[in-house]
């Protein structure tokens, strides 16, 4: 018995590595479970003619479908559980449900098989070849979600899905398929989208800072600001719905989402406001107060956004798919588009749930509290950020990717929030300066009226010191070398560098990588299928 505990101690880590070893296994095995349910269920009810190639293509849409839920969904959710709007689990149930119904309510009866027209079908030599090209396809874009999910990279599943219809149509038919206009602007992408996300999700951030936060009665600024917040956010929402995610049942123009949106806004508006006024404003002047007021409509955002990803990115599973179930089962010829089957457009919408509740709380993880840390009103500034740059860029005919969008939202939070604590400490620096020689308690004395005071009360104070002129440097003073290693300090610990870097090279070789993969998988078939 004396060396009981030892033992329990020393064998803890081992059992730990255990159960972690044993939950992969599992979330391996229930994976495999439903692709091969799906291979059965569309054996027996998808097609009058199965064949070993129908088979194939079903495992692997179904292996597409899992990994753009374990992968793009983070986007939805990511920022509402790293502020705790949402549990994991509470995400995880909210998105799984969203993102089916969206699939399944709004997703479309056809979808276009050439993604985004990156190649000329007119010059694939026939219908075989098409259907290896579009296997390749669906295969590689499928393992390079696979391999940027393993690693917590949050990438493009659109992008992705390109690049392999790119490297695998030059493979079947020569470089002179590609579009290669097309592929220009989804390159350009790859930098406005970010940018955009990044400075509107910045923007709204500085706007409650300057309008609520930075106020010195926050519980007032709160109960006048927040109603205006929320009623904006209701509006742009469901502007964003009517436009992404019915847009395949209900044909809205823009200034019809635009004034339906403003009128649900308004109602929420008057509702909210009338709720804060009725409960006497906040329980206290704090910043954890005001945070709160934006847990439910996070889940509301995170519910939204996830009915639209389904709506629009079940594609991405399913367009080649239901290319090839088109020429095996149905017309035999090449279209640019084709009809989803109902157990195609299942098998989208329970794969995506399946990849997202297995496989998707590492990426959101990553997107929620690896890149900076979020609370409820950074969350909301993603949120808003994300869906107004999805609107206007679509207005613009810009091409943008919501991961890309997302991902750059939380970048622009963290990278204004370190601007404005080390803009902070600067000033704090040359408070120390300008009273060196009076002693500690002068100097506390001002740096606390300093942070009481309001934003125009805080530029009034450091413009009657620079009036003073600089005085004698004098001992404790913040010199300009410590200035310089406070800012390297918060930028290690607003904004994770090396997060930033793996996630841009990811983003980077996203089509490059799926499309050689795709290149060398459609040889592989070839290969395999001529005598």
């Amino acid at each position: 018995m004396p060396g009981t505990k030892k033992e329990s101690v020393q064998a803890g880590p081992d059992v730990g590595k255990s159960r972690s070893v044993f939950r992969d296994l599992s979330r391996l095995v229930v994976g495999a479970v439903f692709i091969a349910a799906a291979v059965y269920y569309s054996a027996r009810y998808g097609t009058a003619q199965p064949n070993l190639f129908f088979l194939v293509a079903v495992a692997i849409g179904g292996y597409m479908a899992m990994n753009i839920g374990a992968n793009d969904v983070a986007n939805n959710v990511g920022p509402a559980v790293g502020s705790k709007a949402l549990t994991m689990g509470g995400a995880l149930a909210i998105a799984a449900i969203f993102e089916a119904a969206g699939a399944l309510i709004a997703g479309g009866e056809v979808v276009g098989t050439i993604r985004s027209g990156i190649i000329n079908p007119d010059l694939i030599p026939s219908s075989s070849v098409f259907v290896w090209l579009m296997l390749a396809a669906l295969l590689a874009g499928a393992l390079w979600l696979n391999i940027a999910t393993a690693v917590g990279a949050p990438v493009s599943t659109t992008h992705s899905i390109v690049g392999a219809v790119l490297g695998a149509g030059a493979a079947a038919a020569g470089p002179e398929i590609v579009n290669w206009a097309t592929m220009g602007s989804i390159a350009a992408s790859w930098v406005i989208s970010p940018v955009l996300g990044a400075f509107f999700a910045a923007a709204f951030l500085y706007l409650i800072k300057r309008s609520i936060t930075y106020q010195q009665d926050m519980s007032d600024a709160a109960c006048r600001t927040v109603p205006l917040l929320v009623g904006l956010m209701v509006a742009i929402f469901t502007c964003y719905l009517l436009l992404k995610g019915l847009s395949k049942i209900w044909k809205v123009g823009f200034v019809a989402a635009a004034v339906y949106g403003l009128l649900a806004g308004a109602a929420v508006f008057f509702i909210v406001r009338k709720r804060l006024s009725h409960n006497g404003g906040l329980a206290s002047n704090t910043k954890e107060s005001v945070n709160r007021l934006f847990n439910v409509p996070l889940i509301f955002a995170a519910a939204l956004l996830s009915f639209a990803h389904g709506s629009n990115d079940v594609a991405n599973a399913i367009g080649p798919l239901a290319a090839i179930v088109d020429i095996i089962a149905g017309s035999g010829s090449i279209g640019k588009s084709a009809p989803i089957p109902l157990f195609v457009m299942m098998l989208g919408a329970v794969g995506i749930s399946f990849g997202l509740v297995l496989f998707g709380p590492k990426v959101i993880k990553t997107v929620g509290s690896e890149i900076t840390e979020l609370d409820q009103m950074r969350a909301y500034c993603i949120a808003m950020g994300a869906t107004i740059t999805v609107i206007v860029a679509s207005q613009l005919g810009l091409p943008v990717s919501s991961t890309h969008i997302a991902v750059g939202g939380v970048f622009g939070v963290g990278f204004l929030r370190e601007y404005l604590k080390t803009n902070y400490d600067r000033m704090l620096a040359e408070i120390h300066a300008h009273h060196a020689g009076e002693g500690a308690a002068a100097i506390a004395a001002f740096v606390e009226e300093f942070e009481k005071a309001s934003i125009q009360e805080k530029g009034a104070m450091l413009r009657e010191l620079k009036a003073r002129g600089n005085t004698a440097a004098a001992p404790g003073i913040v010199s300009k070398d410590e200035r310089k290693g406070l800012k390297k300090l918060h930028k290690r610990e607003l904004v994770k560098r090396s997060q930033v870097i793996r996630i841009a090279a990811a983003w980077v070789i996203t089509v490059p990588a799926s499309a050689l993969m795709a290149a060398m998988l459609y040889f592989t078939i070839r290969g395999m299928m001529l005598p």
